[in-house]
């Protein structure tokens, strides 16, 4: 898999699913495209209005913390974000966004700055900053992993399979 688009950088650390997507969103309704244009609106309430189809969402440390609801990478997914990228996530957020098809990139965000245009290979495991003419180190994702990014996620994983396909 290899994902192309500019950066949209937020440089904290511990950013919630309720910053992710906002309680007040998330309870109104189940319309993902609709929670989508409130994708972190609490952190930049013109977010939305800024990102173009395969960009990227960087953030800091523990990306996702909170709460366990899948609202948080179905609605940055929905909202056209090809991936996210952060120093690190918090373990359930990590494991939603594979379970609903979001690819989340492990690596060093300290080089890549907003507006940076990027280019990811989930497979190889790296990070190429186009703009600063770098590459970052990131591990490459399992293969089994890239095969449930790429067929939409766990549940049109299992549709498609029957189960894991381990091969």
């Amino acid at each position: 898999m290899l994902l192309t688009g500019n950066a949209h950088k937020f440089n904290l650390d511990d950013i919630n699913t309720d910053y992710i997507i906002s309680g007040k969103y998330k309870f109104k309704t189940l319309d993902m495209k609709e929670l989508a244009k409130h994708v972190m609106e609490d952190l930049d309430p013109e977010f939305y209005s800024k990102i173009n189809e395969g960009d990227f969402i960087v953030a800091g440390n523990n990306f996702g913390c909170g709460s366990s609801r899948e609202q948080a990478p179905l609605a940055i997914k929905n909202a056209g974000i090809s991936a996210v990228i952060a120093k690190s996530f918090a373990r359930i957020f990590y494991r939603n966004a594979i379970n609903t098809g979001l690819p989340v990139v492990e690596c060093d965000t300290d080089k890549i700055e907003a507006g940076d245009r990027l280019e990811v290979d989930l497979k190889k495991g790296v990070v190429r900053n186009i703009t600063k003419n770098i590459e970052i180190k990131t591990n490459p994702l399992p293969s089994v992993m890239i095969k449930i990014l790429n067929d939409g996620g766990l549940a049109a994983h299992f549709r498609k399979y029957g189960g894991f396909n381990l091969e």
